[in-house]
């Protein structure tokens, strides 16, 4: 066992882990890439006589950067239109650094894939709806992501390509 706590991310310590337990640390969280569009404006921001057709992509990448070290990135792209008028336009990449510990191999895939972009979302959905109201719009908040279905589709995606999840 270590001689000092492991700390908790938050300044304080946590209890000290034994070396058999499965842990998930993240170690950084960033925007890696930001991009919001109001092509229109200021003629999209009058009132308007129907509400917007909202659209939103989400995509989960990762890397690994070490034997326990994973880079994570959640990606969010999204449009609202009125017709076929954009009324804004956004791209974010979310990313974080997580540290897994102890974790079998064969939970490992899916611990990157659905826990670390779990941990990152409210993150990335709040720096969207931020940029909506910044760009003159109400806040889009995004409803919450289901990352165990999306998982699950993408690998049976890669399963009928022949491929692996």
């Amino acid at each position: 066992m270590a001689d000092s706590p492991v700390p908790n991310g938050n300044g304080g310590a946590a209890a000290q882990p034994d070396d058999f337990t499965p842990t998930l640390n993240a170690l950084a969280q960033y925007a890696k890439d930001l991009s919001f569009e109001n092509p229109n404006a200021p003629r999209s921001l009058q009132p308007q006589q129907q509400g917007p057709q909202i659209n939103i992509q989400v995509n989960v990448n990762a890397r690994q950067l070490a034997e326990e070290d994973f880079e994570v990135d959640l990606r969010l792209e999204g449009d609202a239109k009125i017709g076929a008028e954009v009324l804004f336009a956004f791209e974010l990449t979310y990313s974080g650094i997580f540290r897994l510990r102890n974790i079998p191999q064969d939970q490992m895939h899916p611990a990157v894939m659905i826990e670390c972009p779990r941990l990152l979302f409210p993150f990335a959905r709040q720096i969207i709806a931020d940029a909506v109201r910044n760009g003159g719009f109400p806040p889009l908040y995004i409803d919450p992501i289901d990352f165990v279905g999306l998982y699950r589709q993408k690998a049976a995606e890669a399963q009928a390509q022949g491929g692996v999840a």
